[in-house]
């Protein structure tokens, strides 16, 4: 079943996609050499507690922690380890606030320190990508149109979409229908209406696109070793455009 939201749930989900924002902004700030992924993940759960919201991800059965953090040939739900960050490394941080019920998730991929041209490209394609697929995501447009823009930016590049992982609803649970995938044909699939929301993903990989999962039975990664990239924003379907509730770069620490 697919929800449309009333007013005062998306209000609620506003604010929601608030402290997300703000959290996964004071992540990102703070990802350097030398720290460790198991300190941003203290540094989210902070953020979110200090803006009354809680971990989204600690509703996920068995899952202990507010992020999810992943390095250069990793792809999602990576467990955050006392490994430190190094230059030169592709970091991935996923995360998501529940507030007074409801869900939002976001994901944003940096490489530390100087970025070589090849690293430079690849992130800057996949956040292309993310708001390329968001620009579709109005009332009257399919599901097929937001993984058509995704795929076509994503391939267009040189790369490939992880076909496996998709972006998904998020509103009273953290994963709900319908699934947005990065990949598709425009015109099909669901038609989107005013009040729906998405939590749209680009999950993508700087070869071929095959995964498999960790001994750690969380983290995925490429089959062949080659770089991956995450972006991932919650938006709220409106009439003529989306409504972006998770933008780091729009939601200021105050």
């Amino acid at each position: 079943m697919v929800n449309i939201r009333n007013n005062q749930e998306l209000d609620s989900m506003r604010e929601s996609g608030r402290i997300t924002a703000c959290a996964l902004k004071r992540v990102l700030e703070n990802i350097k050499i030398g720290i460790t992924a198991l300190e941003l993940d203290k540094i989210a759960e902070e953020e979110i507690q200090s803006r009354g919201g809680g971990a989204s991800f600690k509703t996920v059965e068995g899952y202990p922690y507010t992020t999810c953090v992943t390095f250069n040939n990793q792809v999602v739900h990576g467990l955050p380890t006392s490994r430190k960050i190094m230059e030169g490394d592709i970091v991935s941080v996923d995360l998501g606030t529940v507030f007074k019920g409801w869900h939002t998730d976001s994901a944003w991929s940096l490489v530390v320190g100087k970025a070589n041209n090849q690293a430079g490209k690849f992130l800057s394609a996949g956040e292309e990508a993310l708001w390329l697929g968001i620009k579709q995501a109005k009332e009257g447009s399919r599901i097929g149109d937001i993984a058509s823009a995704i795929q076509q930016k994503v391939e267009g590049s040189g790369y490939s979409v992880v076909r496996s992982l998709v972006g998904h609803g998020v509103g009273q649970e953290l994963h709900e229908d319908p699934e947005v995938p990065g990949y598709g044909k425009a015109g099909i699939g669901l038609e989107l209406k005013s009040g729906m929301t998405l939590a749209i993903e680009v999950i993508y990989a700087l070869s071929k696109p095959e995964v498999f999962l960790e001994d750690d039975g969380w983290t995925v990664s490429t089959l062949d070793g080659s770089l991956s990239g995450l972006f991932e924003m919650t938006v709220i379907v409106g009439k003529e455009r989306s409504e972006v509730i998770t933008n780091w770069r729009g939601s200021p620490i105050l």
